[in-house]
């Protein structure tokens, strides 16, 4: 097994100001795993803000320290995104490697990303994002070991060199300008042939892969975890009546989604601007269903898409007794996995677009 292949055994740090930072914490935990760590404890505090220096108190930072030296942690992981200054403050007292939020979603992507457009965007969100941490992240970079927070491409020459990066910065820019002129020239190519094109979005992990490999009998990667395809895929699909629409799965949103990676995916998730319908696939399973269907329309919104015409899919019906949601929820009730409910949304969508046309 490579020293980056090794598990990491890792604490998770967040401090808790509301009900929200507790869901937000469970979530971090799903990250951490998907990154490949052992999560082998969780520390948090309550208080009403973060410290400026050491992102938690003195003493709750002593009781992380002696935390660490008992259970031979690797790496702390906080719920928040870190300054430079702060990665820099808290590694010095406890003298391993600090890795944030930001920093663990990125090394997610790094890690997911399959196209050549997809490594593009996320080497181009690592290096905004390591940019104005040079000096904290310092320590991480000259290491040779690797691990999370070190994945992905872009990562072999950042230990100093500024201009390198904005070079590198400016040079994937380029590339990405390319890329997506070709997509220009293949939408258009659709809409002159008034080809319909339905978009699936939605919370990671909600099913949208599996729905659209149901739906289009495509084969795009399904894995139970979180951001398993970074890939935009578009197949054809065709309704009851005979209509053809095009449809297209995106990449999973999820609550304080780094803005770098929001503007570096938005070329790819541009394509849900220029869709005529939405397919919001809900995982109705989800404790925290109302908190993710926000930040999908808030992610909508950052797009300029929240007014396209959606309809919401509530997928994994197959899980629960969903009798009493059906009268209280508004939609479309399937099971992507076990092909329930399929038909149904089939018809739905030409109704849909049967409306818009």
């Amino acid at each position: 097994m490579s020293t980056i292949d090794q598990i990491e055994r890792a604490v998770l740090v967040g401090v808790i100001q509301s009900a929200k930072d507790e869901e937000s914490m469970e979530e971090l935990k799903d990250l951490a795993e998907t990154a490949g760590a052992h999560v082998v404890g969780v520390v948090t505090q309550r208080r009403k803000g973060i410290d400026s220096a050491h992102y938690i108190g003195k003493g709750k930072l002593e009781e992380l320290k002696a935390f660490i030296e008992a259970n031979q942690i690797d790496v702390v992981i906080v719920n928040d995104e870190l300054t430079g200054s702060q990665i820099k403050n808290i590694e010095d007292v406890l003298g391993v490697k600090i890795v944030d939020r930001t920093c663990l979603i990125l090394d997610i992507f790094a890690r997911r990303a399959k196209t050549k457009e997809s490594k593009l965007q996320v080497e181009l969100a690592q290096l905004k994002y390591r940019l104005p941490r040079l000096v904290g992240l310092g320590g991480q970079l000259s290491r040779l070991g690797g691990g999370i927070g070190t994945r992905g491409p872009g990562e072999t020459k950042l230990e100093t060199d500024r201009r390198h990066i904005q070079n590198r910065i400016k040079a994937i820019e380029k590339k990405l300008v390319r890329i997506e002129r070709h997509r220009n020239l293949y939408r258009q190519r659709r809409a002159k042939n008034m080809v319909p094109v339905v978009s699936i979005v939605g919370y990671t992990n909600a099913g949208k892969s599996t729905l659209f490999n149901a739906l289009a009998k495509a084969e795009s990667y399904v894995e139970d975890k979180l951001f398993a395809t970074l890939d935009t895929s578009a197949r054809k699909l065709i309704l009851p009546s005979g209509m053809q629409v095009v449809l297209v799965d995106t990449v999973g949103f999820i609550r304080d989604l780094p803005h770098d990676l929001i503007e570096g995916f938005k070329s790819t998730l541009e394509e849900v601007r220029y869709s005529d319908l939405l397919l919001h696939v809900i995982d109705i399973t989800s404790p925290d269903i109302d908190e993710k269907i926000r930040v999908v329309e808030k992610v909508l919104s950052e797009l300029d898409a929240i007014d396209i015409p959606r309809l919401d899919v509530f997928n994994k019906i197959d899980l629960i007794d969903i009798s009493s949601m059906v009268n209280s929820k508004q939609g479309i009730f399937i099971s992507a996995k076990a092909r329930i409910g399929l038909d149904a949304l089939k018809e739905a969508i030409e109704r849909e677009l049967a409306v818009k046309r």
